[in-house]
């Protein structure tokens, strides 16, 4: 690992100054020069191009995402400022942090919307991306126009579109020995010109990169699969249906977590005996309908998504029988979303939005004890509490195996109203905007287990405890979001903005802890039918189901910035500076002693500041990019009952983040028409692990390139991800007092095959 110093960090910053290598503002110029794209599709509520408005945003074109071999969305992490997506377990993690914010579970602080759909759940977010013509990701709270969870930012995404290409496209991509990949589209339209349609197929299977000491074969292996169709109507001039769906298969292993010896200082090899895995299978249709009038704008958004998804984990992550959870859910989501706003305005343009979800999810989760995880994690507590009264006695239990089975009805509704105007005033611009957001969250649940034990002191025989936990809780959040921005333009391209806005993450229920509490209802209950009245003794001190739940978090945002565009807009620049006030942070804890489960909780109060830089530079045959980020996050009020941590930084999100990229080709008269050289290095740190900050990852940086030859329609690439073969971990976490991390993937090396034989309509 490469520590982080004040010398090393301020001379990269230079360099970033010196040679302009930094990632990615919006560059319409390097759309239409390097992809001579016809068309860039926006999204439904904006009304002015990314580098126009009052937010802090990175843009990546599709000449970017290949050169840099991005796949996912989490490929995204670091070349953007302060965006931190770490890579680890399965897909249903999606971990976001930005600006020093972010949950490990539940309520992500980042919205996804592909095609301008929104993505409910974040067990979704993470997913192969292919044919993709834009990806924009915008920092700062955007809860004002697009709602629940993007308190931190959005994230859009752009599919090739029928309506603007048509023609064949295919590629493989082989890591030899690790994974391959395949992909297929076609886009085309009937001869009339008013109905268009495409295509796009993905496969990939993953061998996996992590060994599983105890099998010996690798751990993280995945299949994957995605479909997704199109259908565009336009008749005319005025209107337009676009019709979006999407299925996709995914079967993943894991999880590669290596407990970590604190005595000897070092990590363990990846070592569990029990499976390890996730599937999942998802459906998402997103219709829109546009229509235009001449001075007005109407436009509808409907979606329904699916998710279908099995977890199965090896609970202790050790070889022995401990204990495990096996979490299935299906989950069906509806959104519905009318946006009316102006066209052509001159100095007025304004938007009136009402939008409304509802989503059900039925969840099962039980968690099986194995007899090592019986004697360990429940006769242990039990008869170090009972022997504190009946030191020579103890309790038993005769079975092997200990079911604890958990089932939840998790309805969820909400509806908004929401507003923006902009006012322009010479060169001022001033937009405000307001949300009038309700959300409706139930939780049903109902919890059991049964075991046979005895009591020595006065039982001859073992006895049958039946312990039940069933009810409903439920939680409603109303909440108000304004924003207010003020921008002045120094000249065409260059503006100073300055913006003041409130954000907020849904709160909700914790369901991995209910394990601990039937553990807890079962010892009294087991105590009580002998005399022995100890309540509250037991796995944990969360005893009831109201508990269990969390409020939302809430945060104000101030921020100044500015984008400027210099020498023919061939160098674009990108500052801003943002002060955060959090109140209720949601954190993921872990109660105390050798509890078996997990839980969201509010955390207290939160500040968060730092500042972002990004340039781009684009001269004939180079492009120049890159992105420094940098976050001090602290607690200002944080105590859990045991330990105050005010002024201790906020785990999990890194201080900084650095990614500097460039490409350059060489045009060439023979058989190749072109060889594109490009390289990566990107670097993130430090990270805290824990809210005491005793442990943490120090910063590290990797290097990746890529060597491309053309001709024609065809492409050879060959590249190489972390050439540095850095050493480094990506995630941490406590169970049952042990440590565990995640390492980083090493160096690998793979090519790509591509046909590109699109073309602009």
């Amino acid at each position: 690992m490469i520590p982080l110093n004040f010398n090393r960090l301020m001379i990269s910053i230079s360099l970033m100054f010196i040679s302009a290598n930094i990632i990615a503002g919006d560059n319409d110029s390097l759309r239409s020069h390097l992809l001579n794209e016809v068309s860039v599709e926006v999204p439904i509520k904006e009304t002015k191009p990314l580098r126009s408005r009052s937010v802090a945003s990175s843009s990546f074109s599709t000449l970017q995402i290949e050169r840099e071999n991005i796949s996912a969305a989490k490929d995204f992490s670091i070349s953007t400022p302060n965006f931190y997506i770490p890579d680890y377990g399965s897909s249903i993690t999606s971990s976001i942090y930005i600006r020093g914010l972010g949950a490990r579970i539940d309520q992500p602080v980042m919205g996804l919307n592909v095609d301008n759909v929104p993505y409910i759940n974040k067990n979704n977010y993470d997913f192969d991306l292919f044919d993709i013509q834009r990806v924009e990701v915008l920092r700062g709270p955007q809860g004002t126009l697009y709602g629940r969870n993007t308190m931190c930012g959005v994230m859009n995404v752009f599919t090739i579109s029928p309506l603007y290409f048509k023609g064949l496209k295919a590629e493989v991509d082989i890591f030899p020995t690790h994974t391959a990949k395949a992909k297929v589209s076609y886009y085309d339209g009937l001869k009339n010109g008013k109905l268009f349609y495409s295509l796009a197929t993905y496969g990939a299977k993953s061998y996996g990169f992590f060994e599983n000491e105890y099998t010996g074969e690798k751990c993280d292996t995945s299949t994957n699969f995605a479909v997704r169709g199109r259908l565009i109507w336009k008749p005319n001039g005025k209107f337009t249906m676009d019709n979006m769906i999407t299925f996709g298969m995914l079967s993943q292993g894991g999880y590669a977590y290596a407990e970590y010896d604190a005595d000897r200082e070092i990590q363990l090899p990846v070592n569990y005996n029990d499976k390890c895995g996730y599937e999942r299978k998802t459906l998402i249709d997103g219709l829109r309908m546009q229509y235009q009038l001449s001075k007005v704008e109407i436009s509808s958004l409907t979606s329904y998504q699916l998710l279908d998804d099995d977890l199965k984990l090896d609970q202790d992550f050790s070889p022995e029988a401990i204990f495990t959870l096996n979490q299935k859910q299906k989950e069906h989501a509806f959104t519905q979303d009318f946006v009316v706003k102006s066209r052509k305005a001159q100095h007025w343009n304004w938007q009136f939005g009402l939008w409304g979800f509802y989503k059900q999810n039925d969840m099962d989760a039980p968690v099986l004890f194995k007899r090592d995880g019986i004697e360990k994690l429940i006769l242990t507590n039990a008869n170090k509490g009972m022997q504190q009264v009946f030191p020579s006695e103890r309790i038993d239990i005769s079975d092997d195996h200990l079911l604890v089975a958990s089932s939840f009805d998790l309805p969820t509704y909400g509806a908004a109203v929401y507003h923006q105007s902009e006012f322009k005033l010479g060169r001022w611009l001033l937009t405000a905007g307001l949300r009038l957001d309700y959300e409706y969250a139930e939780m049903d649940y109902k919890n059991s287990s049964d075991m046979h034990y005895l009591f020595s002191l006065v039982m001859d025989d073992y006895k049958l405890v039946e312990t039940r936990m069933d009810g409903k809780e439920k939680k409603t959040f109303k909440e108000v979001l304004p924003k207010v921005s003020l921008q002045y333009e120094l000249s065409k391209g260059n503006n100073l903005y300055a913006y003041v806005a409130k954000g907020y993450k849904a709160g909700g229920f914790n369901t991995q802890i209910f394990s601990d509490i039937i553990q807890s209802k079962m010892m009294n209950e087991m105590m009580n039918s002998i005399g022995v009245y100890m309540d509250g003794m037991g796995a944990t001190t969360y005893n009831t189901a109201e508990a269990t739940s969390y409020d939302p978090e809430h945060s104000w945002n101030y921020e100044l910035g500015g984008h400027f565009s210099n020498f023919d807009s061939k160098l674009l620049t990108d500052v801003s500076f943002f002060y955060i006030d959090c109140s209720d942070q949601q954190l993921t804890v872990f109660p105390k002693g050798k509890s078996t489960g997990r839980m969201m909780t509010n955390a207290g109060k939160t500040r968060s500041l730092g500042g972002e830089l990004s340039l781009t530079y684009h001269l004939n045959d180079w492009m120049l990019t890159g992105a420094y980020g940098y976050t001090n996050a602290k607690f200002v009020e944080f105590n859990d009952g045991n330990i105050d941590y005010k002024d201790n930084y906020v785990p999990y999100a890194p201080m900084n983040t650095l990614a500097l990229s460039g490409h350059y080709i060489f045009r060439l008269n023979g058989f190749v028409d072109k060889i594109i050289v490009a390289a990566n290095w990107k670097g993130v740190g430090d990270i805290y692990w824990n809210e005491s900050n005793t442990l943490k990852q120090d910063f590290y940086t990797m290097l990746g390139s890529s060597l491309a030859f053309t001709h024609k329609k065809f492409e050879l690439s060959l590249w190489g991800k972390n050439l540095t073969d850095t050493d480094y971990n990506t995630f941490y976490f406590m169970s049952r007092g042990n440590n565990f991390f995640q390492s980083g993937k090493p160096r690998y090396f793979g090519f790509t095959l591509k046909y590109d034989g699109l073309l602009a309509r």
